[in-house]
């Protein structure tokens, strides 16, 4: 029996269509919101290093922007896919509409591996692809922003385009951008404290001290790096880290069980999140196998990488220590996987939720270009706290109220808050 490829646009609409009949929605209100309202396919002509010219394939999809202009990341994968684009941009709809911010969800990206090109390729790639979708981006209409292998600068090369397109100064235009040149303070920061922001929520209603807990991380880029740093600000032990080799293709963990040393493995970590493993192992790490990071004897496990991480074939090898779950990545729990943790009883915290603190910090910055007024640190990370403690505690207690898994419960209120905008936009 030929095994099914995972879909995760499949993966987002079953998750809508479960909310949507918590909710009851009508027919017209789920053909609105099951698909995407808007899909941008286009080839990007690139002349490569050595003369020769190479087409890449890129792609933006608006899911909707009832509540305000779609918001979403570009990610350079050599894996991309429309679908995967497709359930990206749905679950930043859910994931704005959560946060309770005004702003809708979009997604792009474009099959390349920026690891094989140099820096004017990839600079190319990113003046292309804004060229392709010029007329249907802008700060008012489809806000951009770094994803998986973007970064500030990719978003600086994309934001100059696009101003010498329009011949104006749009620095709102797009997010995530260098700090001097339009970025926010704490951007980078954001997303990985935001999930560790609602892990101490969740210790707080299990009743279990950060001091008392051992954590686990899938991942070592830009979001992983800064959840560990605030989960050993608060007293947590971080035991176990993976990330993808690039030479060997494939994914290693690196376990040290007196804690792992942040400074250190950021002195031996490429560009891409990637960890020398010789080097790792003069540090006295031990090297283990991609999958490790799962099966720890840890209270709290972080999958901060791609989609479609947790699932049938891996979730039993997760540990009775395991108390909480947080997905500081897209969709990296399959709905198969979702039933097993549901049963044994581990509190989740959604995606959706989890890892909203990257877009909410977008936000603060789509705020601070368009005001051209921009916040100290320490304000733009106490606006992050109160907005992720608000939204979680919102999602716990319809949790509980209505007796539903957390997940259920972020995309209910993440459905009824958008269908109603469309409900009063008259769309429906």
């Amino acid at each position: 029996m030929i095994k099914k490829e995972y879909n995760p646009f499949e993966t987002a609409q079953k998750q809508f269509d479960k909310a949507a009949d918590l909710l009851e929605l009508n027919t017209t209100t789920r053909e609105l919101l099951r698909n995407p309202a808007r899909e941008f396919n286009f080839i990007i002509p690139v002349r490569m290093d050595d003369g020769s010219k190479k087409i890449f394939r890129g792609f933006r999809v608006q899911h909707n922007d009832a509540r305000g202009p779609a918001k979403g990341g570009i990610r350079f994968h050599p894996l991309e896919t429309i679908d995967t684009v497709r359930a990206l941009a749905m679950w930043m709809t859910w994931k704005t509409a959560v946060a309770d911010l005004p702003l809708g969800g979009g997604k792009g990206g474009v099959i390349c591996d920026p690891h094989k090109l140099s820096s004017s390729e990839q600079e190319q790639l990113c003046r292309g692809w804004v060229q392709q979708v010029v007329k249907n981006v802008g700060p008012y209409t489809d806000v951009p922003a770094p994803d998986v292998m973007t970064s500030a600068q990719h978003m600086l090369w994309m934001l100059d385009e696009y101003e010498k397109i329009s011949g104006e100064r749009r620095p709102g235009f797009i997010t995530g951008k260098p700090v001097g040149m339009g970025g926010s303070l704490g951007r980078k920061e954001a997303t990985g404290y935001g999930v560790m922001i609602t892990v101490r929520e969740a210790l707080k209603e299990l009743n279990i001290m950060p001091e008392n807990t051992r954590a686990s991380f899938q991942g070592f880029g830009n979001v992983s790096q800064f959840a560990i740093e605030l989960f050993q600000q608060m007293g947590g032990t971080a035991t176990c880290v993976s990330c993808w080799d690039q030479d060997d293709n494939q994914s290693y963990s690196f376990k040290k069980k007196t804690g792992l040393d942040l400074q250190e493995l950021r002195s031996i970590t490429d560009a891409f999140g990637g960890i020398n493993k010789t080097k790792a192992k003069d540090l006295g790490y031990e090297v283990l196998p991609g999958d490790a990071w799962l099966e720890q004897d840890v209270e709290i496990l972080i999958p901060a990488a791609l989609e479609n991480q947790i699932h049938d074939e891996n979730v039993n090898s997760i540990s009775n220590h395991v108390k909480i779950i947080a997905e500081g990545a897209n969709g990296p729990t399959t709905p198969a996987a979702d039933y097993i943790i549901k049963e044994k009883n581990i509190f989740l915290i959604p995606d959706l939720l989890a890892n909203a603190g990257g877009v909410t910090c977008s936000y603060f910055e789509q705020v601070q270009s368009n005001m051209n007024y921009y916040w100290e640190k320490e304000e733009v990370l106490g606006k992050l706290d109160v907005k992720m403690t608000s939204a979680f505690i919102a999602v716990s207690n319809f949790a509980k109220k209505n007796k539903l898994y957390m997940r259920d419960a972020a995309n209910v209120i993440a459905v009824d808050r958008v269908a109603q905008a469309c409900k009063d936009r008259g769309w429906i």
